[in-house]
């Protein structure tokens, strides 16, 4: 069993070597930690300042002549047991791997949490009764403290960041998911490490994405990566919660899933962080995302400095293996929509084009269908009319039909911005099965 798992490990490590795009998740509870040397502090100048009130409020209603209220009714004062700081030494050594990864030419991009907790203890807010605005106004806060802080840890490598703040809306609906898709994409190509949080002051539900898991597995799948590591407090997936586990019922390590079964899904437990909004449960949802989208997933502690370059060196874990590639499974998302919003016809030098692996140029275009918007899928035609192609529309019906026949200098300068030249780009296009190329599309003339 340990010659198994040592096995199972070494896979692990080679497919993060051999990743090119890595999309690393990293919690509150890693982040943040409790500085209880404020405690002390905190509790004398709250008693001072309860005192000073008593002491007030006594003198002006003696003066009054009025009964003294009966303090006990008052409620006892809220103590601060400490305010919530970043763990900055972890931060640098998470850095340092960081900057490693990029010398070996990986890319990568951060998914991290943080902001309430932080935003908390800068306004003074009680953890335990936060209303959903309280939330909203501490990550406001705390968003500022979070990206600073990984601009100093990152930039004391030489590394440039940028802040980017997602809602459901920006994974889930199309036009928005390629714009920010193009976004990321540019960051990366540009070797800057993209930090990602969502964008909980504008949350319209309580502040879950449900959780920066399924985020996480969002951003990957949206950017067709290689791997995702979530790196938690815990070494991977048992068949318990390790806590609760005994001789007779002992906890046992998974190295390695290749299917999320329903014993895998039994298997998990509910998060009993504090700091924390999601447990195992959201971490197999996230799997599941990954999964899907051709994105290998890695489980991982956290814990201890250093602990992407520890994954590099065989720490356990547990991978959660798939067997898609993540380009293909996006086209294959691409291909499966069952409407399509309008028909773009091609010329035969176009149709060419596409059989090479190109992207649809305008010049290409000889008519233009239906009414969508940038990020809808289009079905794209030949001139025998046989449907070949679908993909994802990178310009409004109303504009595509302005570029039809244009060359690529021409929209460049039409667009006053040099970039989304092209009808369709090939990495949001996927040629048709031959033997479905005549079915109709659900879009109506």
């Amino acid at each position: 069993m340990k010659q198994k798992n040592k096995n199972q490990t070494a896979n692990a490590v080679t497919l993060l070597q051999q990743a090119k795009l890595v999309i690393i998740k990293i919690g509150s509870a890693l982040l943040v930690q409790r500085d209880e040397s404020q405690r002390n502090e905190s509790q004398r100048t709250a008693a001072q300042r309860d005192e000073s009130q008593r002491d007030e409020s006594q003198r002006d209603e003696s003066q009054r002549g009025a009964p003294q209220r009966d303090e006990s009714q008052r409620g006892e004062p809220h103590v601060e047991a400490g305010q919530d700081i970043l763990d900055k030494a972890w931060m640098q050594a998470l850095s340092a791997d960081i900057a490693a990864a990029h010398k070996r030419g990986q890319h990568i991009v951060l998914v991290s949490s943080g902001a309430v907790a932080l935003g908390r203890g800068v306004l003074g807010l009680d953890e335990n009764r936060l209303t959903l605005e309280q939330s909203q106004a501490a990550a406001a806060a705390g968003q500022i403290a979070l990206g600073a802080a990984w601009q100093d840890a990152l930039g004391a490598f030489d590394l440039t960041t940028a802040q980017i703040l997602l809602t459901p809306d920006d994974t889930e609906r199309r036009r928005n998911y390629l714009n920010a898709r193009s976004t990321l994409n540019t960051l990366l190509s540009l070797g800057v490490v993209p930090i990602i949080n969502e964008n909980d002051t504008v949350a319209t539900q309580e502040i879950r994405y449900g959780d920066n898991d399924r985020l996480a597995a969002r951003v990957a799948s949206m950017l067709s990566a290689d791997c995702l590591v979530l790196f938690s407090d815990i070494d991977g997936l048992y068949t318990q919660d390790p806590h609760l586990a005994s001789k007779e019922q002992p906890a046992t390590h998974i190295a390695e899933v290749k299917h999320l079964t329903d014993s895998i899904w039994a298997m998990a437990g509910e998060s009993g962080n504090r700091l924390s909004s999601g447990g195992m449960k959201t971490k197999l949802a996230a799997a599941q995302i990954a999964m899907s989208a051709g994105t290998n997933m890695i489980l991982a502690n956290g814990t201890d400095h250093h602990p992407l370059a520890a994954l590099f060196n065989g720490a356990n874990c547990t991978l959660f293996h798939s067997t898609a590639n993540p380009h293909m499974a996006r086209k294959r998302w691409i291909a499966a929509s069952l409407r399509t919003d309008g028909r773009i016809h091609i010329d035969s030098g176009a149709v060419q084009a596409l059989k090479e692996g190109r992207s649809l140029l305008p010049i290409g275009v000889i008519r233009v269908e239906g009414q969508f918007e940038r990020g809808d899928t289009v079905a794209i035609y030949d001139p025998d009319g046989i449907e070949i192609a679908r993909g994802l529309a990178e310009h409004a019906a109303d504009r595509a039909r302005h570029f039809i026949g244009k060359q690529t200098q021409e929209i460049a300068a039409k667009l006053r911005y040099k970039g989304r030249a092209e009808m369709i780009h090939r990495d949001n296009l996927i040629m048709s099965d031959p033997q479905q190329t005549k079915q109709d599309s659900n879009y109506e003339t």
